[in-house]
């Protein structure tokens, strides 16, 4: 039009494009996704509470919805997700996997007896039946000839009397425990000197210094991380010092040039100095027989002879009992710890004094070496070991194996206490090799029946039969051969 303004003579409207960086409208795929409600119609599992199947059914909902807003599915993929049984059974296996029991029983086929991440020390038949009697109402503390209220630990007490010859013994929930109490009731504010070799770092993070502080102790650490001297530990003696401790050094190992004073030589000085003697042994191994596989691993009776203060070690490593910290020493002393307020918060329940009972009554009047599974699993000979092999590979073969199974054939091995126990001392033993590698070995931890925990050397699954020692052979030829039918 005449007199217009030439920008207005003509307008362009550019033609839609669909940016790729654009995503698509999620609103057709959101619709596709049926409520929990019409979900839960389709009678996904009848045998499982309804709680848990609405449970994850809900998890599963949300988390396809946040995939269509995230981009990540359409609505055909959603579509043909609830159009087939994908979503169900999806559901499903989550709903078996959420009633899975997490702290499940499994085989031990590693090699390694005392393995942190399955559980350490399998327990006696007798510590077992003892935890399940105590599992009601149980003694705990009161004397059931007076009653009277009595110490929870008295009888276990009195059993670490007689076995080790001491005067009192206490127990709280691991060692840990134990040093972190004997350090906070006996040299809380005070010096504590150690040898610089035995300040250690175990699992867990778990550093002597650092328990030092949180017990309120001053740490003085003497000597060089190789060498340490006794008069490195009298020099640094003084009106603040407390105590002279020593270490167990648990998985740590120094070789060659190197040497601390034993607790033979640190007794003398602090009976002289008036301190206190104190040993954190660490595995606590109490049988006084030789064992093969603990040659070189300290006996608590030797600490206790040779006149420590205070002896602490673990319950459940080589002693082969539950999960515990066991304190021994003079009954002076002992009370003092056991009077400190962190006892209470340390102390252990029923199960474990019940086990633990259990377990020292075996070393006052039983056979350790074969009532112990521990013990024995650490005691036996080579040639005992390839004599099971043998037979569990008889066992795995019989009946057509699957093809896995059949390649199944004896190994030379090395085994290891575990633990902190004995470190870097391997142990001669027998295995079962299978073909395939993790497949197999993932097979073996997930698949139908108990798990089983193996390892794996070149690219071939070892069932070690030195912990194998504690299961009943046919029993686990019976778990691997429903991890790989034929």
């Amino acid at each position: 039009t005449k007199g217009r303004a030439p920008w207005l003579e003509r307008v362009w409207y550019p033609t839609p494009r669909i940016d790729p960086m654009i995503k698509p409208d999620p609103n057709k795929a959101l619709r596709c996704i049926p409520s929990l409600d019409a979900f839960l119609r389709r009678e996904i599992l009848g045998g499982v509470p309804r709680s848990v199947v609405q449970r994850e059914s809900r998890a599963y909902l949300d988390e396809v919805r946040k995939a269509v807003l995230a981009g990540r599915m359409g609505d055909d993929e959603v579509t043909d997700l609830f159009a087939t049984n994908a979503a169900e059974t999806e559901v499903i296996d989550r709903c078996g996997r959420s009633q899975m029991r997490h702290h499940q029983r499994v085989i031990n086929a590693t090699g390694i007896i005392l393995h942190t991440g399955i559980g350490r020390a399998p327990i006696p038949d007798a510590a077992r039946e003892a935890i399940s009697q105590a599992v009601g109402y149980a003694i705990v503390e009161i004397d059931p000839r007076t009653g009277q209220r009595n110490q929870r630990e008295e009888k276990i007490s009195t059993l670490l009397q007689q076995i080790l010859g001491v005067e009192a013994g206490l127990v709280v929930n691991n060692n840990a425990a134990a040093t972190t109490l004997v350090l906070a009731s006996l040299a809380g504010g005070k010096e504590v000197i150690t040898s610089r070799g035995e300040l250690v770092e175990i699992g867990g993070g778990f550093r002597v210094p650092d328990v030092m502080r949180q017990a309120r102790c001053k740490l003085v650490e003497v000597g060089a991380t190789n060498r340490t001297h006794l008069h490195d530990f009298e020099s640094a003696i003084g009106d603040e010092t407390a105590m002279l401790l020593k270490v167990h050094t648990s998985n740590f190992r120094l070789v060659g040039f190197h040497s601390a004073p034993g607790l033979g030589e640190l007794v003398p000085l602090a009976r002289s100095k008036d301190l206190l003697a104190v040993e954190d042994l660490g595995s606590g191994l109490l049988y006084e027989g030789e064992i093969a596989g603990l040659v070189t691993e300290p006996r608590v009776q030797q600490s206790i002879v040779t006149g420590a203060d205070i002896v602490c070690f673990s319950g459940d490593k080589l002693l082969g009992g539950p999960q515990c910290g066991i304190i021994v020493g003079s009954a002076g002393v002992v009370a003092r710890v056991r009077a400190h307020p962190l006892y209470r918060a340390m102390r252990c329940d029923k199960l474990t004094l019940a086990g633990l009972e259990a377990v020292l009554a075996i070393y006052r009047d039983g056979d350790p070496l074969e009532e112990i599974p521990v013990l024995r699993a650490l005691s036996r000979s080579k040639e005992q070991l390839e004599a099971r092999a043998e037979e569990l590979v008889s066992l795995l073969v019989a009946a057509q194996p699957s093809p896995i199974l059949a390649e199944a054939s004896i190994v030379a091995s090395v085994s290891f206490a575990g633990s902190g126990a004995n470190p870097a001392h391997p142990i001669p033993s027998a295995a079962v090799s299978i073909p395939g590698g993790s497949a197999v070995s993932e097979a073996l931890r997930i698949g139908s029946g108990m798990p089983i925990i193996a390892r794996i050397e070149n690219d071939q699954v070892l069932l070690d039969l030195r912990s194998l020692d504690c299961e009943d052979l046919e029993f686990v030829a019976s778990q691997v051969r429903a991890k790989f039918p034929s």
